[in-house]
């Protein structure tokens, strides 16, 4: 029986063959009308529908670059299932510059949002109903917000059978555990019975070509398991799972000389930075509460008691993430058979 084709937003899609659509969003007070820029890859065999999106928060463009290179792939030509990919959700944001909405709303706390609510509120509505609900699947990549850095890390609901093992099948450095945040479009999914898992990685504003590489690989990894592209002859590499994570905070303000990396391995007591006031007079250290490895971590110096500066989760693998980070930093000087050969953004 040949396949049907795939209908989104009105727009038919033929199998085997792939189209370019625009979702009309509320235009700016200017007259000009904005769109939501979707492409839609239809194999010609049946399988998964999976959706992939970036931008949520506008300053997080890692995302839209990972999504670039995934849709030059040969290898979706032979593709089974559907592709949904969205380079950009949140349009506004991304024109400006900005991780929010014009209204200062966060669109991932916006969700599932409403076609009669502020602005966020329908644009989460708009993306929920015209994207999330068509696909079974679903990958969001995001970064860490400004001033701030990620390991490249997966966060998903482990409890969920269905994306469970396809969080390990990333194979990011880590996979955190973690129940998706009210309002967010992980949580909104999984209230539709779709499963989504969120690929965090390195900082807003900025390329980072560690992170973009193992993002489009992990994204093949997850494809190939679903069966949607033919499996590969090497495996993912192995993640190591963490349940917990936690802040570490400014005891006070000042100004902060950071001396741990991402991926790092810390041990109770270990000195993670140092704030003083800018004469040098007076000094406090930040030390790490526990056995822990750094997963994120404050780019910016200039610190107010309380602030943020580095997001730890407990493991008795550290080691293991530091040397597994290690390694993926390599990733750049590895061949990349799947993409289009193009050189890495320095």
């Amino acid at each position: 029986m040949k396949r049907q084709p795939f209908v989104l937003a009105g727009t038919a899609v033929a199998p085997g063959a792939r189209a370019t659509l625009e979702i009309p969003l509320a235009g700016l007070y200017t007259h000009t009308p904005i769109y939501m820029p979707v492409q839609v890859v239809h194999g010609r065999r049946e399988g998964p529908v999976v959706f992939v999106s970036g931008a949520i928060h506008g300053d997080e463009i890692n995302g839209v670059e990972i999504i670039r290179r995934l849709l030059r792939s040969p290898l979706l030509k032979r593709m089974n299932g559907t592709l949904i990919a969205v380079p950009i959700v949140n349009i506004y944001g991304f024109h400006s510059r900005s991780r929010y909405l014009p209204d200062r709303r966060d669109l991932n706390r916006s969700f599932p949002g409403s076609d009669s609510g502020s602005l966020a509120a329908r644009l989460a509505d708009t993306f929920l109903s015209n994207v999330v609900r068509a696909a079974d699947i679903g990958i969001d990549l995001h970064t860490a917000a400004i001033y701030r850095e990620n390991l490249p890390q997966i966060r998903a609901d482990l409890t969920d059978p269905i994306l469970a093992p396809l969080a390990r099948t990333f194979g990011a450095p880590v996979l955190l555990h973690s129940a998706a945040p009210e309002g967010s479009l992980r949580r909104a999914a999984a209230d539709e019975g779709i499963p989504v898992m969120v690929y965090e990685a390195s900082e807003a504003l900025y390329f980072d070509e560690v992170a973009i590489r193992v993002g489009v690989r992990g994204i093949f990894h997850v494809l190939r398991a679903l069966d949607m592209l033919p499996r590969a002859k090497r495996s993912p590499r192995h993640t190591v799972v963490l349940r917990t994570s936690s802040w570490v905070r400014a005891e006070n303000s000042g100004i902060l000389r950071i001396l741990v990396g991402l991926g790092a391995a810390v041990e109770q007591g270990t000195v993670m930075g140092v704030i003083s006031d800018p004469f040098g007079e007076g000094e406090s250290q930040v030390v790490a509460p526990a056995a822990s490895v750094v997963i994120g971590r404050s780019n910016l110096p200039l610190v107010f008691e309380g602030e943020a500066l580095f997001h730890l989760a407990r493991t008795r693998q550290a080691e293991h993430v530091e040397e597994h980070f290690e390694v993926t930093q390599g990733i750049v000087d590895e061949p990349t058979p799947d993409l289009v050969d193009e050189p890495p953004i320095v």
